[in-house]
């Protein structure tokens, strides 16, 4: 393979990329049989480990990629602070969150449970490439069913949407739910 070691050759491609790679890619650029190709991505992942790098080695939404370390975390949210960084709106976050556990979702499912109009949101969702039209429903209207991407999974570090947390770990016991919601019924303060 030449002067370049076959590991290092593993982790430029990986570092250059913008999504991940399948290892049958990374098998063909490298010119190497995916079982070697597979030796090397744990020799990678490993030294990564032992040299404590600020880079770690994942596999999600079919193939590989570099990501940050969990460790690197409050540095990355100073430097991002810092800088101009995309972030999504809150509404844009909560429809996201929406269509993630609800896919296929219609617009009007969304707006039911946000309680409020979430089309700006879906545009925006659409145009970052983090959700996408899948199918038009055959009733009147003809409204648009949305569900999540594979840039979705890469962003979120998943392999798949059976990786998302279960929603019952964020939502408050029902008698803290009663608790609020008396305090929004008329007629009490």
């Amino acid at each position: 393979m030449g002067v370049v070691r076959e590991v290092a050759a593993v982790e430029a491609v990986l570092f250059v990329t913008e999504a991940p790679v399948p290892i049958g890619e990374l098998a063909e650029v490298l010119e190497l049989p995916k079982t070697r190709v597979e030796d090397l991505l744990a020799e990678l992942s490993r030294d990564l480990e032992e040299r404590e790098s600020g880079l770690m080695l994942r596999q999600v939404a079919g193939g590989w990629r570099l990501y940050t370390h969990p460790d690197a975390y409050p540095f990355l949210e100073r430097f991002s602070a810092s800088a101009t960084a995309r972030k999504l709106s809150p509404a844009a976050l909560e429809t996201l969150s929406v269509v993630a556990y609800r896919q296929p979702v219609a617009r009007s499912q969304i707006n039911e449970i946000r309680g409020v109009d979430s089309d700006s949101a879906v545009r925006t969702l659409e145009r970052l490439g983090l959700v996408e039209e899948r199918e038009r429903l055959n009733i009147p209207g003809n409204p648009a069913v949305y569900v999540t991407t594979d840039l979705f999974l890469e962003k979120m570090g998943l392999e798949s949407l059976a990786g998302l947390p279960p929603l019952a770990d964020h939502i408050p016991p029902a008698d803290t739910v009663e608790s609020l919601e008396e305090t929004l019924r008329p007629g009490t303060t």
